[in-house]
């Protein structure tokens, strides 16, 4: 059975940093595109960054150069790193995993899907 598992979520204040973790199990995703997306309440899930298997890394505009996408694949796990955090950036993130195909930023693209681990940024 493959699990997604987000934790490191919380609330923060403004110009604070947090470090999302997605714990991966049920097979290996090294060669898998990963990805986070977001959903603020009353707007629709939205993409924020993305890693190939190469290594590569995408981000959407608003997080680009505050927000870092890595992988361990020795651990099977995918962080996201959030500096510079924003009350904008509050938002339920989930953790997403696509079966085939390399970057894309549309969610109904991805596979798999973890439960998601609750952001807040205070002003």
């Amino acid at each position: 059975q493959v699990q997604l598992v987000e934790s490191g979520g919380g609330l923060v204040q403004a110009g604070g940093s947090l470090r999302l973790s997605c714990a991966t199990s049920g097979r290996t995703f090294s060669s898998n595109t990963m990805a986070w997306f977001r959903q603020a309440p009353g707007k629709e899930r939205e993409f924020v960054a993305a890693i190939i298997e190469t290594g590569t890394t995408y981000y959407t505009n608003s997080v680009k150069g505050r927000f870092t996408i890595s992988r361990d694949n020795a651990k099977n796990r995918v962080y996201l790193q959030m500096n510079s955090l924003k009350p904008e950036d509050t938002a339920v993130y989930y953790c997403a995993a696509r079966r085939f195909g390399w970057y894309s930023s549309s969610r109904h693209d991805y596979n798999y899907w973890g439960q998601g681990t609750q952001v807040t940024v205070s002003s």
